[in-house]
């Protein structure tokens, strides 16, 4: 199957055009033309999932592995190092990020990995009723992703609604309505001022609220009748 083919297929899953304008979500290296013998799905690239794989094969993952403009390619310096792997063995990519965001990522973890329904959403937010102490809560959260803490601002005792959005979300603090934020990446100032307006916060981890990216789009993958795999990506951050 010809990559122009998966790229229809993937657009109409999940539209390219919806993505944000900083985004760089769609074919980032290879040729639409080209025919593709194996698709491999992962939330990153590294190196060794590219040694792993197979000359003139599709990786398609969730993060874009050139977001800003690269005015030059130095082999030895990230991503250049990646991209000059990927182009010798042929392996074209397209990256599914805030366009998937929006169509799948944010509904699935909410409703599979949290076990809510969501009362509505807006945009990247999905927003939950909870009605539980807040404690009680927040262990519950880091259980479902595996996080050996809860990491949390405590605006409250008790949550009725929270929302949530997966990734890097702190910048949508001002615009939450709700009584706590799950996200990842959240970093001091991002806790200080969620304090000063008592939203509470729950930092859910960047890789640990995305890495179901794969799973979601090979069920998708195989009602379309594509085969695909799902590379074994690993988080880059260790806890000791």
């Amino acid at each position: 199957m010809k990559i122009s083919e998966i790229y229809k297929l993937l657009d109409n899953l999940s539209p390219f055009d919806i993505q944000e304008p900083w985004d760089n979500s769609g074919l980032l290296i290879g040729d639409f033309s080209q025919e593709i013998k194996q698709i491999v799905l992962s939330i990153d690239v590294d190196e060794a999932l590219i040694d792993s794989m197979q000359d003139n094969a599709l990786l398609i993952t969730h993060h874009p592995l050139i977001f800003g403009g690269l005015k030059q390619l130095e082999f030895n310096k990230y991503p250049a190092n990646l991209i000059q792997k990927m182009i010798k063995k042929n392996i074209s990519n397209i990256a599914m990020h805030t366009n998937f965001d929006q169509t799948h990522l944010n509904e699935y973890v909410a409703t599979e990995v949290l076990g809510y329904k969501i009362s509505h959403k807006d945009g990247f937010v999905a927003y939950l009723d909870v009605n539980e102490d807040f404690d009680k809560f927040a262990k519950k959260v880091a259980s479902a992703f595996g996080l050996p803490h809860a990491k949390c601002v405590k605006g409250a005792n008790f949550i009725k609604k929270a929302a949530l959005t997966t990734g890097s979300g702190c910048s949508l603090i001002k615009s939450i309505d709700a009584d706590c934020f799950l996200t990842g990446d959240v970093k001091y100032h991002d806790a200080m001022e969620a304090k000063s307006i008592n939203l509470s916060l729950i930092d859910i981890g960047h890789y640990e609220s995305e890495h179901f990216f794969a799973k979601i789009l090979l069920k998708h993958l195989k009602i379309l009748g594509l085969e695909a795999i799902i590379a074994s990506s690993k988080n880059p951050f260790t806890y000791i």
